[in-house]
């Protein structure tokens, strides 16, 4: 039961970060500005906060679940989060240092962890999913069978972060697409998902 509780937070957990937002366009925009072992760093450090976030969430699912003013007001976080990534996506574009390695390791630990813990999306995701998956007993609350879960979350959103620095890669080498372009095009996406989640909660 402890490996089904494993395999189950992986999978779960890299299909959560499939659909594009923050976490993921940002593992990209490192991947293409920064390299892809800066990528990785940043993907290592998420995954570390998302590993330790996901064991408490766990712990308290059903009673976030419960708390539906909260999950109102994390969702117009999640705006100024969209809107936040999308100026500085414009704004690297435009302006493109090349710092120093320690420098840009350090940039790319800060923005993992930062973003680890003002991740918005992280409590309404655990907080359902976290529910449906305890109720029908598709992993073991009991013994270490959280602390494996968060294990295993960790490890699946990092595979799918690298995923995306990997995809980012391709297509910058593929296409031959500068960084302006990918930039401002991660920017628009990042101002595209901030109308789409406004739109949201003033009309539906």
């Amino acid at each position: 039961m402890l490996l089904l509780t494993f395999l189950v937070a992986v999978v779960v957990n890299f299909i959560g970060y499939i659909p594009l937002g923050n976490i993921n366009l940002t593992s990209m925009q490192i991947s293409i500005n920064k390299g892809l072992k800066q990528a990785i760093v940043f993907a290592t450090s998420f995954s570390i906060v998302e590993a330790i976030f996901t064991f408490i969430l766990m712990n308290f699912a059903e009673w976030f679940a419960r708390k539906k003013q909260l999950m109102v007001w994390l969702d117009w976080i999640l705006v100024l989060v969209f809107i936040t990534m999308g100026v500085i996506s414009l704004t690297q574009a435009n302006n493109e240092p090349k710092p120093k390695e320690d420098s840009r390791k350090r940039d790319s630990i800060r923005t993992g962890i930062i973003l680890g813990i003002f991740n918005p999306m992280i409590i309404p995701f655990w907080a359902i999913g976290g529910t449906y998956l305890i109720a029908n007993k598709w992993i073991t609350t009991k013994g270490l069978g959280l602390e494996i879960f968060a294990v295993g979350a960790g490890i699946g959103s990092f595979l799918c972060l690298y995923f995306f620095a990997r995809f980012a890669q391709y297509i910058q080498n593929k296409f031959s697409f500068n960084h302006k372009i990918i930039n401002r095009s991660i920017a628009a996406v990042f101002f595209s998902l901030a109308i789409f989640q406004i739109s949201k909660e003033l009309f539906f």
